[in-house]
């Protein structure tokens, strides 16, 4: 069964997609011991909110999530990893 969306939600579906793809990839750079728990507190975030149709809100939690793996990064360039 085909799910068809607006444009508007194709666009919010594609851009949480791509920040839950960033995340990743930023945690590949994190220390062996903490990989396995920020993996899986990335996760746990994504599917916590998996089923929120508002689209101010998904815009909102992306936001939130771009600072905060922003904030990630810059911590794991200060630690030179």
């Amino acid at each position: 069964m085909a799910v068809s969306f607006d444009l508007q939600t194709f666009i919010l579906r594609a851009r949480v997609l791509k920040l839950y793809r960033q995340a990743l990839r930023v945690t590949k750079r994190a220390p062996a011991h903490s990989k396995g728990e920020l993996m899986q507190t990335i996760r746990h975030e994504m599917e916590k909110n998996k089923d929120c149709n508002d689209n101010q809100k998904i815009r909102y939690l992306i936001s939130e999530g771009m600072e905060r793996l922003k904030g990630l990064d810059e911590m794991l360039d200060m630690q030179g990893c």
